[in-house]
């Protein structure tokens, strides 16, 4: 029988997430599977508490494609570094478990560990799929420097907060609009209510398959948010006469500097990010409850 690797993802900044993750640790383990960490969780979540030194690591220990699932314990930004962890030909699903965060990614219930763990050994959840970018760079003679993904936007943005860059938007292979602004973000449906959602883009169903294009303080007539196919490419070249650099900024984790010249190319990935769910929730309810809207004198739905 092969043996089942579960993925459990904490930072050791917070003392109820490292007794979460000994408790999750110990829980797997009883149940005949075995626990990962990411070297570097292990190696801070070691420092706090000695008993996580003897955990298997992630790559080193147990192949990215050899896992089953992976555990979140944390908010949003925790689940995008998880997603990061298990990126590969055949991504595992991501379980965040809400610790008191309330974000659009982790489950919107809070678990007792043992149930949580136990649906896990049980294969007892759903697992959504969602949208991610491609992400590609091109320096001014055209050849790709550098290859990254998104879960949620890649932005182009100004290097210097003094000056702006100067941008041309291409959709799929035509010229649509120049710009001098302080960025351009390029979104997914699940990054619609991250940094789109701050720069006045639409908020978007995770069902709906799009992506959004968002210019940050343009200096244009034109500077409306775009949506635009799920199967566009959208190009955002900086162009030679811009006085300042720009840097590309994926889910605000990977980053690469954008001199003149250079043309970032965003497109549907082929990898889709794998939400696991104990308790799918309607997408209404989690923008209700993230942004304390108010509800009072819904009568409920008609019949």
């Amino acid at each position: 029988m092969n043996e089942r690797n579960i993925l459990v993802v904490a930072h050791a900044g917070r003392d109820d997430t490292v007794a979460a993750a000994r408790r999750v640790i110990d829980l797997l383990r009883g149940a005949g599977a075995r626990p990962v960490l990411s070297i570097d969780d292990r190696t801070e979540l070691s420092a706090v508490d000695g008993g996580f030194a003897d955990v298997d690591v992630l790559i080193d220990d147990v192949a990215v494609d050899d896992l089953e699932l992976a555990i979140v314990l944390g908010g949003d930004g925790t689940i995008l570094r998880a997603a990061e962890l298990v990126r590969s030909t055949r991504s595992a699903p991501v379980l965040g478990i809400n610790m008191g965060h309330v974000g659009f990614l982790a489950e919107i219930e809070r678990d007792a560990m043992d149930d949580a763990v136990q649906r896990v050994i049980d294969r007892d959840y759903v697992v959504e799929e969602r949208m991610a970018l491609a992400v590609r760079v091109k320096n001014a003679a055209g050849d790709v420097v550098y290859e990254t993904w998104a879960l949620n936007e890649a932005t182009v943005e100004k290097a210097s907060r003094e000056r702006m860059i100067e941008v041309v938007v291409e959709i799929d292979g035509r010229p649509l609009s120049s710009y001098g602004c302080d960025g351009m973000v390029i979104s997914t449906p699940t990054g619609s209510t991250a940094y789109n959602f701050s720069a006045g883009g639409p908020v978007i169903w995770p069902s709906v398959e799009a992506i959004t294009v968002i210019p940050l303080s343009a200096h244009a007539l034109f500077a409306r948010p775009l949506v635009v196919s799920p199967d566009a490419s959208v190009a955002i070249e900086m162009l030679e006469r811009t006085s300042g650099t720009g840097i590309l900024w994926c889910d605000g984790r990977r980053s690469h500097d954008l001199p003149p010249g250079a043309r970032v190319v965003v497109r549907r990935s082929s990898r889709p990010v794998r939400l696991a769910r104990l308790h799918p929730a309607a997408f209404t309810d989690r923008l209700v409850r993230k942004f304390q809207l108010p509800v009072a004198g819904w009568r409920g739905a008609s019949s």
